[in-house]
């Protein structure tokens, strides 16, 4: 150590004997600490001193000192983005169908949702809205991200294809999603009436459910999936058949 130090052993236990005994360790395990950029912490720092001065230290005395002159590693902490969503309780709509599942003329009521792709631990996710005069999908998306987007440029695509919505009334849970400002002005924009299933009440939302429950037999349960780009590519496929060719039943609940 008084070689590190470049001090006599005269020098050494004479300052010693007279200030903090761990001053001239302290200054090492520093020198050490600060050559880490501060990331360090005691086991490491033991490391070091042995190989850059060959001093073996006991790693609870490091230990000991740095909480003494408080040297404590400091890490940058990455703030991960906040994903949690909460829907807008003022924007919950009353259920307007109250399981009347059945209508007389297109675009009439249309029933939408969201559900998961999952194949081997990978995630997508798919917002569906289906007509309930019969049955068909009036618009899709798949995405890796289950939010707002997802529902708006569904809704869009819906709107794109169906010119004549105004006077409809479109029925979903109380997601998060539907609850938001965008699909609430999105709605209002085009005469829209929002319609939602009451909370933990998954039977107010029976045809998507349904339609969910055969996607997923028809799909996943069906074929050889070799991974989650073939399973969506599966249920794509399916789609195309549900609505062109695909007998359907309206009494679905």
């Amino acid at each position: 150590m008084c070689a590190a130090l470049n001090l006599s052993r005269r020098t050494y236990y004479k300052y010693r004997s007279k200030e903090d005994p761990d001053y001239f360790d302290y200054v090492l395990i520093k020198e050490i600490f600060n050559e880490s950029k501060g990331t360090y912490g005691y086991r490491r720092i033991r490391e070091g001193l042995l190989n850059k001065y060959g001093v073996l230290y006991n790693h609870k005395k490091i230990l000991r000192i740095m909480k003494k002159y408080s040297i404590k590693p400091e890490y940058i902490r990455r703030i991960r983005p906040n994903l949690s969503y909460k829907r807008i309780e003022e924007n919950v709509k009353p259920n307007l169908i109250k399981r009347r599942f059945n209508t007389d003329y297109k675009n009439k009521i249309w029933c939408t949702d969201i559900t998961y792709l999952i194949f081997n631990n990978k995630r997508s996710y798919l917002s569906t809205i289906i007509d309930l005069y019969d049955r068909r999908v009036v618009a899709y998306k798949i995405s890796k991200f289950n939010n707002n987007k997802l529902v708006i440029d569904t809704l869009n695509e819906a709107f794109q294809k169906e010119k004549d919505v105004y006077g409809l009334i479109i029925h979903s849970d109380q997601g998060f999603q539907y609850t938001s400002f965008e699909y609430k002005v999105l709605c209002e924009s085009k005469g829209v009436t929002i319609s939602m299933s009451r909370k933990g009440t998954p039977i107010d939302d029976s045809p998507m459910e349904s339609w969910h429950s055969i996607l997923k037999k028809e799909t996943l349960y069906n074929n050889n999936i070799t991974s989650l780009d073939h399973y969506i590519e599966l249920v794509e496929e399916w789609i195309e058949f549900y609505n062109t060719k695909r007998i359907k039943n309206r009494n679905l609940k």
